[in-house]
């Protein structure tokens, strides 16, 4: 297909397109004249993750090229590449070391880790950038004088279990490995907001079970 055609099919402007191409977001087309290309599926399936990223989850540039850059080692399994392009995305505030709460917390989260029977690395120590957005998250729950014992975050754990094994059913049905982690980062990003919308809605019914009211 031509360039029209992409930004027709993808609904990206074709000036957005030549943007992407400059920066290395998108695979260069294959050159017909010298001055028109050919592009195909496998283009019009990277706009569409570039485009969730930036367009939707508003990742900073030069973030989405280290994400792409992650799904484009050939030298990383499946399940690597997926785990190290979603490490790249954009996360919360790392832990404050200098907070004393922060060494609490971190018992906080390992603990609640150990309860789940989720992996560690080699070490035995969880890492990576959500693992810190939970530490930080339980210290200013602490420090705020809010619940954020073991048992409280517990039931929210097993929710995102069960979230987990849903974005995964999803992921499996593409067809490719190289589809099935495009699609696990795109759909992290865009389902994100699905959760959080989807949370508040049902408190919201909840609330109404409970206390009544509209």
């Amino acid at each position: 297909m031509r360039l029209a055609e992409l930004s027709a099919r993808s609904g990206v402007s074709t000036a957005t397109i030549k943007y992407y191409l400059r920066e290395g977001l998108l695979h260069p087309g294959r050159r017909v004249t010298a001055t028109q290309a050919e592009y195909d599926e496998e283009h019009l399936r990277r706009l569409r993750l570039v485009r969730a990223m930036i367009q939707v989850g508003r990742i900073p540039v030069n973030s989405a090229r280290e994400v792409l850059a992650a799904l484009g080692d050939e030298e990383l399994g499946p399940g690597e590449r997926l785990g190290t392009a979603v490490w790249a995305l954009p996360h919360g505030p790392a832990p404050d070391e200098a907070d004393p709460a922060t060494e609490s917390a971190r018992h906080t989260a390992d603990a609640l880790l150990d309860r789940l029977g989720w992996a560690r690395d080699k070490a035995g120590a969880a890492c990576g950038p959500a693992y810190g957005m939970l530490v930080a998250a339980i210290t200013a729950l602490a420090r705020l004088g809010y619940p954020c014992a073991v048992d409280d975050l517990a039931p929210y754990a097993r929710a995102a279990e069960a979230i987990a094994v849903s974005d995964l059913d999803v992921v499996e049905r593409y067809a490719t490995p190289d589809e099935q982690v495009e699609a696990a980062v795109a759909l992290t990003v865009l389902y994100e907001p699905v959760l959080l919308s989807l949370r508040r809605l049902a408190e919201a019914e909840e609330s109404i079970r409970r206390f009544g009211g509209g």
